[in-house]
């Protein structure tokens, strides 16, 4: 048998192959929740409760029963059998961590407004949703808290009385002489901001349809989640129904950025609820009922401190955090900030490093993760700190930054991890070099000079991160309860094409776009000859999702490894067909090479197929999975640099460029780390200049809606300049990071750099974040004459 020399199939990574995806969400061939339908179906409508602390001394359906189309209607004692355990929190970071039970509707208390108190299943969505008026609550109104800060007073509310205090837990991380080192500082700084509450308003709103099959006890969930493996799990947990009898799907999923790594009251209510009548089941929640029923992000109070020499060399951070917790813990909630408790000094060479978090309650949504997950929180504090340091010693920011950068690699960083790789110096220079930043200063001066009412200001953030959430020991030293391996398998059919199985579940990354390359280069497909399946627990048993920038880090590098024992076993095939030894055969993008013959791997996997003429002992079909646990988190990094313009006379503020040099390790598509990065810029903008959840002292919600909270749109920013330096992972056969959080983790700080450093020759030195016009034109009265 002879082929080719060389398959003629153009390399595939690297290149910026158009999505997969997207023909179908083009052309309205998407299959989202909502548009599922089955005969018998009822809707489910929550009765939500308008206080933030209140007892529950009755409910009375009653009269959402006599509504015309009302199926069934439940209290939260009413099906308070359903539940075999609380809803999951898989993160409970220390062993006096203080962890309430969370059923999926409240029974004796409501601790938040948008706390579940009943549960409604009507006929149709719009019947569900005003018999949700009718249900009859008497409350018993009580004080209630709403700022993290305030819940540790001693006078405070309790939200959960049995703990008698507000405090979820305390987390410390110590490293070096922190002490020594900042008694013997020439200079300290010492800082405090606030990261502002956040919604992650997901294009889709969160939905689930539940179809039971009675006679056998099986449930088919589809849900709007990013983690089908995790809930599977977890909802048999809590409503007792084995996981062998339920199949979990996440199908089409519109975004998630975190606000759907969670477990959710609703999935668990319609699942029990469909066991309870033997119908399906769907909800789907209003955007405003997201805004009070799906998790918030960030809320934090942050103090940090420097020490430093007088030419400004770092050689200790010490860091607290106050974290708002919410009334209750999602399935993440209290390790969240604890993923960026090793940040904290940055992408800095710094021998002492102190960190401590204390998680409290609060009488307001949960918050979990959101795009970043703690480590924008840990760049933002970093990157303001050490602007704050290079004015205090009179320094420009860049110089600070090159004075302290770390450049061997692999780095033992102080707080206990390890840098796989990077090139700090190359990704800020080629940042300086393309905003042109020696005239931007330059302008700055001139504008200052003439007493112009417009001031420029020149934000930097130079980041590093570690994401891909693994490997499993460090994770299970650190108390969080599943691994951080992942899965793929790859079949070589008999026809000619690839079928890939993926634990890694996408929300728009681009998964089957970026698999198909990587099995293409390495199997000698084509693009469109790889098929790539995801998101169904029945089909791909094994999986762990998709989150903190994982999917190619961990599960591209599992279908990595998949490939190469499909090419192990083909081999061993083709040698058999050749008539050679095995290692006489060599093999090239498809295709195995021995003396005077070839074969391609498509002709091995019809054979391996037939099993007509195998090698002994070797089992037909040519299939492989691979479970892949990383050694390393990945350490993604960049430069970037935010300008902006400030009208001193209203505190307008515009974003007028914004350019990001990004270190991702080996890109895969270019396209869709763009695409990734784009998004993580706009919503790391939105941070800093529009965002923020805001509580009165009832616990109301006042920005409950897109009217209050300002969520930007395109118009808001310019064109992001997008730049890349390239230091591949030595960590991973592929050489990739990740890169889905990166824009988000860098942006806050640039920004808020920026607004800073044009104002701080008026003697401002800090503006919380958002940057709106008010706070900023407020701060500028106080200081002028």
């Amino acid at each position: 048998m002879s082929a080719p020399a060389e398959l003629e199939i153009a390399p595939t990574i690297g290149a910026p192959v158009a999505r997969k995806e997207d023909k179908k969400l083009l052309q309205g061939q998407a299959q989202w929740v909502d548009n599922m339908e089955h005969p018998g179906m009822v809707f489910l409508g929550v009765v939500r409760s308008p206080y933030a602390h209140a007892r529950i001394k009755n409910v009375n359906v009653d009269p959402a029963l006599a509504h015309a189309g009302v199926v069934a209607a439940w209290s939260g004692a009413d099906i308070a059998d359903e539940w075999h355990a609380s809803l999951p929190c898989a993160w409970i970071p220390t062993e006096d961590t203080n962890a309430p039970e969370h059923k999926p509707i409240a029974v004796d208390k409501a601790r938040y407004v948008g706390d579940a108190v009943a549960v409604i299943a009507a006929t149709s969505r719009g019947t569900a949703e005003d018999a949700v008026e009718l249900v009859e609550v008497d409350y018993e109104e009580l004080p209630c808290v709403v700022d993290a800060v305030a819940a540790l007073s001693e006078d405070a509310p309790l939200v959960h009385d049995e703990f008698g205090t507000n405090r979820c837990y305390t987390w410390t991380l110590e490293a070096g002489e922190v002490d020594r080192l900042f008694a013997e500082a020439a200079v300290t700084v010492k800082e405090r901001y606030r990261q502002n509450r956040l919604i992650p308003n997901a294009i889709e709103p969160r939905a689930v349809f539940v179809i039971p099959v009675p006679a056998n006890g099986e449930f088919t969930l589809w849900s709007t989640t990013q983690v089908p493996h995790i809930a599977r799990v977890t909802l048999s947990g809590v409503t007792g129904v084995p996981e062998t009898k339920l199949r979990v799907i996440a199908p089409d999923v519109g975004g998630g950025f975190g606000s759907k790594l969670n477990v959710y009251a609703e999935e668990a209510l319609a699942l029990a609820i469909a066991r309870r009548l033997g119908r399906a089941v769907k909800w789907t929640e209003t955007r405003s009922e997201g805004y009070v029923s799906t998790i918030h992000g960030r809320d934090q109070i942050q103090e940090i401190e420097l020490a430093a020499t007088a030419e400004g060399k770092i050689t200790a951070v010490r860091t607290r955090l106050t974290v708002g917790m919410g009334a209750y813990l999602q399935l993440v909630t209290p390790g969240i900030p604890l993923l960026g408790a090793w940040l904290y000094g940055g992408c800095y060479d710094v021998a002492g490093y102190s960190f401590e978090c204390t998680g409290v309650f609060t009488n307001t949504v949960p918050t979990d993760a959101y795009r970043g997950a703690g480590r924008p929180e840990a760049t933002y504090a970093i990157e303001r700190a050490v602007d704050a340091l290079a004015r205090e010693i009179g320094k420009d920011p860049v110089e600070v930054r090159r004075l302290n950068f770390i450049r061997e690699f692999p780095a033992p960083i102080a707080s206990g991890l390890t840098i796989d790789s990077g090139d700090y110096d190359a990704s800020l220079d080629l940042a300086l070099e393309k905003v042109g930043y020696d005239d931007l200063r330059g302008e700055q001066r001139s504008r200052r000079a003439a007493g112009d009412s417009k001031r420029l200001g020149i934000g930097l953030s130079t980041y590093v991160e570690m994401c891909g959430l693994a490997p499993s020991a460090i994770l299970g030293a650190i108390r969080y309860s599943a691994g951080g391996w992942e899965a793929a398998t790859i079949r070589c059919l008999p026809a000619g094409t690839a079928q890939v199985l993926s634990g890694a579940t996408p929300h728009g990354q681009g998964h089957e776009t970026a698999w198909s390359q990587i099995v293409a280069d390495r199997l000698g497909y084509e693009f469109d000859e790889v098929e790539v399946l995801h998101g169904d627990t029945a089909v791909i048993p094994l999986g762990m999702d998709t989150y903190g920038s994982r999917s190619l880090a961990v599960g591209g590098v599992a279908l990595y490894h998949a490939a190469d024992r499909i090419i192990e076993k083909a081999r061993k095939i083709a040698a058999h067909i050749l008539e050679v030894d095995e290692t006489a055969v060599d093999y090239s993008r498809g295709v195995f090479h021995g003396p005077g013959a070839s074969v391609t791997l498509k002709e091995v996997a019809f054979a391996a197929w037939t099993a007509h003429n195998l090698p002994e002992g070797l089992e037909p079909g040519l299939e492989a999975t691979f479970v892949y646990d990383p050694p390393n988190f990945s350490w993604p990094s960049g430069a970037h640099v935010a300008i902006v313009e400030i009208d001193t006379e209203t505190g307008a503020v515009e974003l007028l460029r914004y350019i990001a040099v990004d270190d991702v390790g080996t890109v895969i598509n270019p396209t869709i780390v763009e695409g990734q990065i784009h998004g993580g810029i706009a919503q790391g903008v939105a941070q800093a200049l529009y965002e923020d959840a805001i509580y009165d002292d009832d616990g109301n919600l006042l920005t409950s809606n897109m009217l209050t909270y300002l969520v930007p749109s395109a118009t808001e920013f310019p064109r992001w300049e997008l730049y890349r330096t390239e230091t591949p992972s030595p960590t991973n056969p592929l050489g990739v990071k990740g890169v889905g959080e990166t824009g988000a983790i860098a942006a806050p700080a640039a920004v808020m750099n920026a607004v800073v450093d044009a104002l701080s020759d008026d003697g401002i030195t800090e503006i919380t974040m958002p940057a709106t016009p008010e706070r900023i034109w407020r701060a500028l009265e106080e200081v002028r004459p």
